[in-house]
């Protein structure tokens, strides 16, 4: 019935064109040109629509990162973001809704201008067999040259998969070769031009409606990235560490009434814990039960020989499932951006108090991402700076004020410790030690001029040792290997220290050259000695960070610590070096003074840590008593 009322209006279009060609083949091919001119407007709209889903992506991406394993929850927050942005998914399925009704029409057209002709355009390959059979494969090759350009020149079918990709192309293919061997030859001439001319426009509509009018590409590749890196967590797993987490997980599950939980990254975030931990342990009975996402973590180590520290192996992939689970009173944590990525805090216990341990000395209004703090309940601080930062952001934007204690930064007292152990030849007098030891930010001086550094204090009579960020190591080996090269034949003048595990070579310096590294405050904090900034582009994670108008750590106190030297004034390098050398005793003094001022608790942050932790979980006890009373 449909393709009867369709082929009497499509029958006197497709006369029209064959009085005008004098061609069954000719007028056909005419005819499909006009379908595609006819409706244009209703390809542009679908191909704005597609558009549209582009410009969806990246908030896409973002919730299946953002609720990560919860397949339920990720569903709904899609339906809601489509409705909340006026999209409708199957809109995506018009064109071949459209292609499907107007091939019925087509078919009894070509029957009305064929009539029963015996002419080779009548004959359906499937039942005559022989050459005919050659248009099936035809309306397949069509099918296949139009379906490789899509994937080049549509705007969402190129932001597929290759999966994605293989699996429309073959479904597209397979119903080509499917109705070329059923109907009619004339019927597949319209089908495999219907999907040739669909070619050149395609290049048309981008030509009208270019997609990157409205689509943020930038976003949309951080955003796949960023999922594609939560996909790929435990892809390197061995089977043997599979078998150990899993263990782990239920081991961690079977213990009830957890107090506190420790969680690290990688081992060497043990560091930031370990004096914490030990006063724990020294000034009570608390069982501290330590998840880490690396199987070789010191931890193990460790607890073989503290039985009241409870390792656990969680991978990420896994501890997106571990963290929705939680079920201890306090969860201390160095990594940032809870709830805003694939660690959630709890689904099981709203109770739990996460607490934010910095891990670092700068601000933590340019060194983290936006809003990586905002859903912790207790933070951590190392000086007033963070405070002013936080209570400045929370007012900004309008958040509930989180518990902040002064806590400080145990590592440096730690550091302290080590530096005094240092034998007097290491700490003074001698030949002067230079340092360079970069960041692992765009641009660092590793990448841009550390030739130029190097070369500009060569000569003066310094020991030069270069102790490159390890992830420069990793992602730069060839360019590694050739600067070695090129300092080989000068060992006494300039060595690289690539393992990372002498205190020595860095805080037995007399001057440190960086960048923006933390390890620059590290070292003038533990040496009271000074450092020499190289100016290069400031690393901003936070691209709100202008919110607070508040100066960064850093860049408040660079200047009293050391001296900044812009990149395009290194020739400058070797006297300011000299300088720095030289006033060594005068930046002492003032050193010692900001240590003081921007350091809580300096000698004894691990203990104020433990003590508030401790009073934390003695407060959480009173209160069960008394519910229990009640």
């Amino acid at each position: 019935m449909l393709e009867q009322i369709l082929g009497v209006p499509l029958g006197h279009v497709i006369q029209w064109c064959y009085s005008l060609c004098g061609s069954y083949v000719l007028a056909i091919v005419l005819f499909t040109f006009l379908t595609k001119i006819i409706l244009l407007p209703v390809s542009l709209w679908v191909h704005r629509t597609g558009i549209r889903m582009v410009e969806l992506m990246p908030e896409l991406f973002r919730l299946k990162i953002r609720y990560y394993g919860d397949k339920d929850t990720i569903a709904e927050e899609t339906q809601a973001l489509y409705k909340r942005k006026n999209y409708h998914p199957l809109a995506s399925t018009v064109p071949m809704i459209v292609q499907i009704v107007l091939l019925l029409g087509v078919i009894d057209a070509v029957k009305a201008l064929l009539g029963d002709t015996d002419h080779i355009l009548n004959v359906v390959p499937a039942q005559s067999g022989g050459a005919s059979l050659l248009m099936p494969l035809a309306a397949g090759a069509a099918s296949l040259a139009l379906t490789l350009a899509q994937n080049v020149l549509n705007p969402l079918q190129k932001e597929q998969s290759k999966a994605e990709q293989f699996s429309t192309g073959a479904v597209s293919v397979g119903i080509s070769l499917f109705l070329g061997a059923f109907v009619s030859i004339g019927t597949c001439v319209y089908w495999i031009f219907s999907n040739l001319f669909s070619i050149p426009q395609q290049l048309l509509m981008d030509l009208i409606m270019p997609a990157k009018r409205y689509v943020d590409y930038r976003a949309l590749e951080e955003s796949r990235n960023e999922l594609e890196g939560m996909e790929e967590l435990g892809s390197k797993v061995s089977k043997e560490d599979r078998k150990r987490e899993k263990a782990d997980y239920k081991r961690f599950f079977s213990v009830a009434n957890k107090h506190l939980v420790f969680y690290s990254e990688k081992s060497g975030f043990y560091q930031y814990y370990e004096d914490l931990i030990q006063e724990l342990l020294d000034r009570s009975n608390v069982v501290i039960h330590y998840v880490t996402s690396d199987p070789a973590d010191k931890i193990f180590d460790i607890a073989g020989r503290q039985p009241r520290i409870r390792p656990y192996y969680i991978g990420e992939k896994k501890l997106i499932t571990l963290m929705m689970k939680m079920d201890a009173d306090i969860v201390v944590m160095t990594t940032p951006d809870l709830e805003n990525f694939h660690i959630k805090r709890s689904y099981v216990r709203k109770d739990i108090e996460y607490i934010f341990v910095n891990h670092g000395l700068g601000s933590v209004n340019t060194e983290y991402r936006t809003g990586a703090l905002d859903h912790f309940d207790t933070i951590y601080l190392n000086n007033d700076q963070d405070l002013r930062e936080i209570r400045a952001w929370e007012a900004a934007k309008g958040l509930p004020e989180k518990r902040l204690v002064e806590y400080g930064y145990p590592l440096m007292d730690r550091l302290l410790r080590e530096y005094e152990k240092l034998p007097p030849r290491a700490r003074d007098g001698g030949r002067k030690k230079i340092v360079i030891a970069p960041s692992w930010q765009p641009d660092n001086i590793m990448e841009g001029c550390i030739e130029q550094i190097l070369d500009g204090l060569r000569g003066n009579g310094y020991e030069l040792t270069v102790r490159p960020h390890p992830q420069y190591m990793r992602h730069h080996a060839a360019d590694m290997k050739r600067l070695e090269e090129k300092y080989r034949d000068c060992p006494e003048e300039v060595r690289f220290d690539t393992g990372f595990s002498s205190f020595e070579s860095v805080y037995g310096s007399d001057l440190l050259i960086t960048d923006w590294s933390g390890v620059g405050w590290e070292f003038c904090f533990t040496a009271c000695r000074p450092v020499l900034f190289i100016h290069t582009p400031m690393k901003i994670m936070n691209p709100e960070y202008q919110l607070i108008q508040i100066e960064s750590f850093a860049e408040r106190l660079r200047g009293r610590v050391g001296k900044d030297l812009y990149p395009e004034r290194l020739d400058d390098i070797a006297g300011t070096a000299a300088e720095l050398l030289a006033s060594g005793e005068a930046y002492r003094a003032e050193i010692e003074t900001i240590r003081r001022q921007e350091r809580y608790n300096l000698g004894c942050a691990a203990q104020a840590g433990a003590a508030d932790i401790l009073e934390q979980l003695k407060k959480r006890q009173e209160a069960k008593k008394t519910k229990e009373g009640k």
